[in-house]
């Protein structure tokens, strides 16, 4: 698809997603459109593996244009979000210039603007977002923004409020038309309310049984709806056991579809003890998991 498609309702968005294998509910789909519509920041929180990042890639998928992705950490600078020189390449150029005698007598200027040149530029996520000029408008997706520490989270807020970055060497360099960009955080800390306001905001959900099970079936055809069903409620019962990592939408997927492989249409006690890493990722997990009752889960999933 391309640039031209004609975003005009909420209902066309869920649509489209749903097209592209993303279930939405109502909230999201409106905070889509709307991101969409007034060209504003979407920041999505909620707890790892409610299918925030996803959202990026499926824009990306229904709108044709380029997903990139900036995946923050602990320590991450403008160097690796916005670009940097490539040093070997303009020592190369430099050595050339040398061993070609063009360097001998040459204006130690104009050598200089030659290794700054934009063909020696590596760019980054951001650079490359705000760059982009040709075909549909690209997809940011500035992943887990909460691992960042506060120096780069203002960084953040100065480049998306003008959608412009300057590279001392070259200038400031504007998007012609903002990118469609996703903020996502797992909210390991609070995120400063200033870039919050920046953006359009929404709390991701675990989803409800019914779509959880829709999801199933969608990303997992082969999966019987019984079986769907048993595996929804147990994951949504494993979520309220107070777990170190409680499993999201894609270990409900994984595990459903491991008890398919192993050919089962339903749940039963020895099969979730022999699947069980499929949806839980922590031994300590599986250990609280296991001794608490199994057969009540496995109850409370066939109800």
């Amino acid at each position: 698809m391309t640039e031209s498609i004609e975003i005009s309702s909420v209902a066309q968005v869920r649509a489209a997603l749903g097209e592209h294998q993303y279930l939405a509910d109502e909230g999201l789909a409106t905070s889509i459109f709307l991101a969409m519509s007034l060209e504003r920041p979407l920041f999505l929180e909620g707890e790892a593996g409610v299918g925030k990042t996803e959202v990026a890639k499926v824009l990306s998928r229904w709108l044709g244009g380029p997903l990139l992705r900036l995946q923050c950490y602990e320590g991450i600078d403008q160097a690796q979000a916005v670009f940097e020189w490539d040093y070997a390449r303009q020592l190369l150029h430099l050595r050339t210039a040398e061993a070609s005698g063009r360097a001998i007598g040459a204006d130690e200027r104009d050598l200089e603007s030659e290794l700054y040149d934009e063909r020696f530029l590596i760019r980054r996520p951001l650079l490359e977002a705000l760059s982009s000029t040709d075909g549909p408008r690209p997809v940011l997706l500035i992943d887990e923004v909460d691992r960042a520490d506060d120096e780069f989270e203002a960084f953040l807020l100065e480049a998306l409020s003008d959608y412009t970055i300057t590279v001392p060497e070259l200038g400031t360099i504007r998007a012609e038309r903002p990118p469609l960009v996703v903020l996502t955080s797992n909210r390991t800390r609070d995120v400063h309310d200033a870039l919050k306001r920046r953006c359009l905001y929404h709390w991701v959900e675990h989803p409800d049984f019914d779509r959880e099970v829709a999801i199933i079936r969608l990303r997992a055809p082969h999966v019987g709806h019984e079986l769907a069903s048993q595996v929804a409620r147990a994951t949504e019962s494993m979520r309220e056991l107070g777990l170190y990592k409680p499993p999201g939408v894609a270990e409900t997927i994984d595990w459903a579809s491991s008890l398919a492989a192993l050919g089962k249409t339903t749940v039963d006690e020895e099969s979730v003890r022999v699947t069980l890493g499929a949806v839980l990722k922590y031994r300590e997990d599986q250990s609280r998991v296991l001794s608490n009752d199994l057969m009540s889960l496995f109850s409370q999933a066939s109800g």
